[in-house]
């Protein structure tokens, strides 16, 4: 069940738990909260700021994550360029495509020729 959380539309009427925001497990089918459980005072529905998220990635992806880590760990700049490159071409993933032009610069590929590589869509 979702954790919803609330807020006092009058902080100066509210108790202490409805003074600042608090949770409640609710059914995703139940009538908002229209009045704090604890002094009856009026609250109002708040959107929560999630902090954290999981991130599901394939096993393929973290394979290649892996492989292109374990050649950067081992200098293998044009290895790891090379990899990063394919895979940023078949994610669409620009933060692994600057990863691979990074790594190409390593490797002593010169700059100035990876830059139309550089722009991203």
């Amino acid at each position: 069940m979702p954790i919803y959380e609330y807020e006092s539309l009058d902080p100066k009427k509210s108790c202490n738990k409805c003074a600042q925001r608090f949770e409640t497990i609710q059914d995703i089918s139940e009538e908002p909260l229209s009045i704090c459980p604890s002094c009856g005072q009026k609250v109002r529905k708040v959107i929560s700021w999630c902090r954290a998220a999981i991130v599901e990635t394939s096993d393929e992806y973290a394979r290649v994550e892996r492989q292109i880590s374990d050649y950067e760990k081992e200098s293998m700049w044009s290895h790891a360029a090379e990899l990063a490159h394919k895979h940023s071409e078949k994610t669409k993933d620009k933060s692994t495509k600057m990863r691979a032009l990074d790594n190409y610069k390593k490797a002593g590929y010169d700059a100035n020729s990876l830059e139309k590589h550089a722009k991203t869509d």
